[in-house]
């Protein structure tokens, strides 16, 4: 620009000296008139050939450096008549030709994969360098339990109120690993990285184990018992009847009083054996839900009734706080009732004397929550709660949550059981349907 602007100074001032000389008369006209004409005349050519040769192709250059630096690669550089210019500027504009296409390769590419993460059944969370979100899925705001993009936006997953976030965020830097929790939800959670502009930059993805592993755990646990259970009865009825038949031929002789009694015993053990055996085979025997509209307060109701005497006998007090409006939920009653059943007597068992066990229900969406505030549940048991078999009873079977496991999922809820940094152990059950 300020050669440009001399440039034009110059033209100015050339014109400016021969309009000077224009009013000078023809009698004072001589050969230094005529030498300084000449000379003016030839500066004025010079400078015009000076712009066409050297100017006006610097100019079209820094053109050309403006669009690059705005990123304008749709606008295009016109040719000067100059044939190392021309051609200068000829590459100039197949560059910008190449770098609009690339662009628009790019933005096609990058709004596919914008396309292929919102859709994919795998959670992807990208985090900025300070470990904040900056892109989240629908899949991972699902696996979170958040309602929108915005509640998990510009925090970090440590302040995300989510036990999987928590757990998320323990993960070290370019490791996968299987994360259970208290709702009997299975993920595998891999904290990586990928390149951008020479950085790395991390991501998170999850994606649900929890039906795949759900399946073959139910598989192998019931083709065991079911092995078990064939062999134990039939031994067990073997033995019983064989015991029975020797009682019966020793019931007239004397002195069999002591060795009837211990047949007795191992009848009666035998018998016991076999019942053991036959709460595992119940589980897998789980009748598919008949569902049906019902009052989401009517199998509180009933099982408050019914469980009264177990709470009252454990000195716990047991209170329902019912929505007003009860909404209509698809449900088998009778399995749902029998699910009541086994989370309040795990809520009164772990209740000390005087404690108080909540049923509640909520309208929107239904919800079914039992509230207790006994000894709660450590955090490394926690994630084993809903595992085939496993308990913290001393002489627990681990079948009362595996049951309750099977028939919610069965009826499509939502469900988690954990305690909270009040003190205070919830099981809630959500309706999706």
């Amino acid at each position: 620009m300020k050669l440009k602007f001399y440039f034009l100074l110059l033209a100015l001032l050339i014109l400016a000296v021969w309009g000077v000389l224009f009013f000078v008369t023809i009698e004072q006209r001589g050969l230094l008139f005529y030498i300084t004409e000449s000379l003016l005349t030839l500066s004025l050519l010079t400078l015009i050939f000076f712009y066409r040769k050297v100017l006006k192709p610097l100019e079209s250059i820094g053109n050309g450096m403006e669009l690059l630096r705005e990123q304008d690669f749709s606008s295009r550089l016109t040719r000067v008549g100059q044939a190392e210019a021309d051609h200068i500027i000829s590459i100039f504009n197949r560059m910008m030709d190449q770098l609009k296409e690339e662009r628009l390769r790019l933005r096609e590419q990058n709004h596919f994969l914008d396309l292929l993460v919102s859709a994919s059944p795998m959670g992807v969370i990208i985090l900025t360098f300070d470990g904040d979100v900056s892109m989240i899925n629908k899949a991972a705001l699902r696996f979170l339990g958040l309602a929108s993009e915005n509640d998990a936006k510009g925090l970090s997953l440590g302040q995300l109120t989510s036990p999987l976030a928590e757990e998320i965020a323990r993960l070290p830097k370019d490791t996968t690993e299987t994360i259970r929790l208290g709702d009997a939800m299975i993920y595998r959670c891999s904290r990586l990285s990928f390149i951008d502009r020479g950085f790395a930059h991390p991501f998170i993805l999850i994606e649900s184990l929890t039906s795949e592993v759900v399946k073959a755990e139910k598989m192998a646990y019931e083709k065991v018992i079911r092995m078990i259970a064939h062999e134990v009865n039939n031994t067990v009825a073997g033995i019983t009847s064989t015991l029975d038949s020797v009682d019966s031929a020793l019931e007239n002789m004397q002195d069999t009083d002591e060795i009837r009694e211990v047949m007795k015993v191992c009848v009666e053990r035998s018998l016991s054996m076999s019942h053991f055996i036959t709460n595992f085979a119940n589980v897998v025997k789980i009748p598919q839900p008949q569902l049906s509209m019902t009052p989401i307060n009517q199998p509180v109701q009933a099982c408050k009734i019914f469980m009264e005497n177990l709470c009252r006998d454990r000195e716990v007090e047991l209170y329902i706080d019912l929505c007003q409006n009860s909404p209509n939920v698809q449900m088998d009653a009778l399995l749902f009732e029998q699910v009541l059943i086994n989370i309040i007597k795990n809520a009164a068992e772990s209740t000390q004397n005087g404690g108080k066990v909540i049923l509640k229900t909520t309208a929107n969406p239904p919800t079914i929550e039992l509230i207790d505030d006994g000894k709660g549940i450590d955090k490394s048991v926690e994630a084993k709660i809903f595992s085939p078999f496993f308990s913290t009873k001393p002489n627990g079977q681990g079948i009362g949550l595996l049951f309750t496991r099977e028939v919610l999922n069965a009826h499509q809820c939502t469900f988690s059981l954990r305690t909270y940094s009040d003190g205070l152990t919830r099981f809630q059950i959500v309706f999706n349907h």
